[in-house]
């Protein structure tokens, strides 16, 4: 199992927002580069970075942030947040991300995933957020009609990398993973699911970590790493212990 630590970007900083609610932002650090280099040295082996910014505003907000963190690391970055067309795919992969996150475009232009998972095999994942089991859109500020797991059926086929799950009513609030939801999208498609929303502590860790959840990539944490909540060396000795 891979533990993503979040950087979510913000004006330039690195926040946690409280059920994706932009008012709701904490400031945890005002360097996001020497945030990445901490979350390295601590020895995570990726990054999931999130442009908030520019999932509100369709198009890369926090670029100047997001290329100081490439060139403060050396290992492998996910980023999403305001990337809807291919020249932008191109563009975040050539500059050193490893795998992009396709969220809002992935309801709103299935075809786009399909192209970008063809022209770049293992790069391209989907970031399916849900609001009472609904696909959330624009930064979360809109909830569709289409459940996660019709979503994640549109691409069973696609080649998509993975697919990040994230629970908006759990996210920021500490409450412990989704399991439940997290496991049924798992098992409905044949793509690896990262759990995302709610990570609070080493008990999510184990939980994680049990038979059941073998079929999931990993989990990301946010709130919980930033306020000690979660240590990261525990949790990190635990994961790789079950290797």
């Amino acid at each position: 199992m891979i533990l993503f630590p979040a950087i979510d970007l913000k004006g330039g900083q690195c926040v946690r927002l409280k059920l994706g609610d932009m008012a709701q932002a904490t400031v945890f650090n005002d360097d996001p580069a020497a945030q990445a280099k901490s979350f390295e040295a601590q020895g995570f082996s990726w990054l999931h970075l999130v442009d908030l910014d520019g999932a509100f505003a369709g198009r890369p907000v926090n670029a100047q942030a997001v290329e100081a963190i490439l060139g403060a690391v050396t290992i492998p970055v996910q980023l999403g947040g305001g990337i809807r067309d291919l020249k932008q795919i191109e563009a975040w992969l050539a500059r050193g991300i490893a795998r992009v996150i396709l969220g809002t475009v992935a309801l709103r232009n299935p075809d786009l995933v399909r192209e970008a998972c063809r022209k770049f095999p293992g790069r391209v994942a989907v970031g399916i957020d849900a609001k009472g089991g609904k696909v959330a859109v624009e930064g979360w500020a809109e909830t569709s009609e289409m459940s996660a797991v019709e979503l994640a059926h549109r691409f069973a086929d696609a080649g998509v990398a993975a697919i990040i799950f994230t629970d908006v009513d759990r996210d920021g609030v500490l409450k412990g993973i989704n399991i439940e939801a997290t496991l049924s999208l798992a098992h409905s498609t044949g793509i690896p699911v990262i759990a995302s929303g709610g990570l609070a502590s080493l008990a999510d860790i184990r939980r994680l970590l049990a038979p059941d959840c073998r079929i999931l990539e990993g989990a990301i944490s946010g709130r919980a790493l930033y306020d000690g909540r979660l240590d990261a060396a525990e949790a990190l000795k635990l994961i790789a212990e079950a290797a």
